[in-house]
């Protein structure tokens, strides 16, 4: 039986939704993020206040929440021509992709954490990837997890568990799990308290936008992620109304 595991946590709202399940899953949970020079580095000072509001609020799992992890990876920034790491507008390039694929990210990434986990003995790497809303991105698909997972533990000889909670749901789908957990957990205000830490404390924008404020959180409303993200919010919403019988 698995009790430990370590998140990939970039303080967005996937990783954020995969740590609280983590945390009502496994008796011991570490974090770890990636300094690659992204755009968007804003989120490496939003997942510290994640964390401190995850401990402040929900104090069952500040028990569970162990050390957090942060790797300096310039060199993934220098070897990419991406709207992430670079000045430029987003857009679709003629291989199908966006530009906001990083080649090779996820893969290092999965890398470095089971190099780590070797290290902290930790079970099971938590990974927000998924082909419902992954925007054509290849290293976020169900066969590269599995891939992955057979070749690191083959290249450790260690059996890890790459853990993907998000693998076939939709946004939408992501703010009801969110939701869910707290409701799971018997905390104060149920999911409520969970959906608005993520609102108000997570950032996806990747322009790192942290002034403008939205009903799903803040971010500049128009970039690939907040667009993903204020969709599923508002289906979400909408869901949740029809099934308390609202007129919408």
């Amino acid at each position: 039986m698995h009790t430990t595991a370590l998140v990939l946590f970039s303080g967005g709202q996937d990783s954020t939704t995969c740590l609280a399940q983590a945390l009502s899953k496994y008796q011991r949970v570490e974090t770890i993020a990636f300094d690659y020079r992204q755009r968007h580095s804003v989120e490496l000072q939003a997942r510290l206040k994640v964390l401190s509001e995850i401990r402040t609020q929900f104090p069952p799992w500040a028990d569970r929440l162990g050390e957090d992890h942060l790797l300096d990876l310039a060199v993934l920034g220098q070897v990419s021509e991406t709207s992430l790491t670079r000045d430029t507008a987003f857009k679709m390039e003629a291989s199908g992709l966006p530009n906001t694929f990083v080649p090779g990210r996820n893969l290092l990434f999965l890398t470095l954490a089971a190099a780590l986990a070797y290290r902290r003995d930790l079970q099971v790497i938590v990974t927000g990837v998924c082909e419902t809303d992954f925007s054509g991105y290849p290293d976020c698909r169900d066969d590269t997890m599995k891939a992955m997972q057979l070749a690191l533990s083959l290249g450790m000889d260690r059996r890890f568990l790459i853990d993907t909670p998000l693998m076939w749901i939709d946004k939408a789908a992501t703010w009801q799990m969110a939701h869910d957990i707290g409701e799971r957990s018997g905390f104060a205000q149920g999911g409520d308290a969970l959906v608005n830490l993520i609102i108000e404390h997570t950032h996806t924008c990747y322009l790192g936008d942290r002034v403008h404020r939205h009903a799903w959180g803040w971010g500049c409303g128009g970039c690939p992620a907040c667009d993903l993200r204020a969709q599923g919010y508002r289906r979400w919403i909408e869901h949740r109304m029809g099934m308390a019988g609202v007129p919408r």
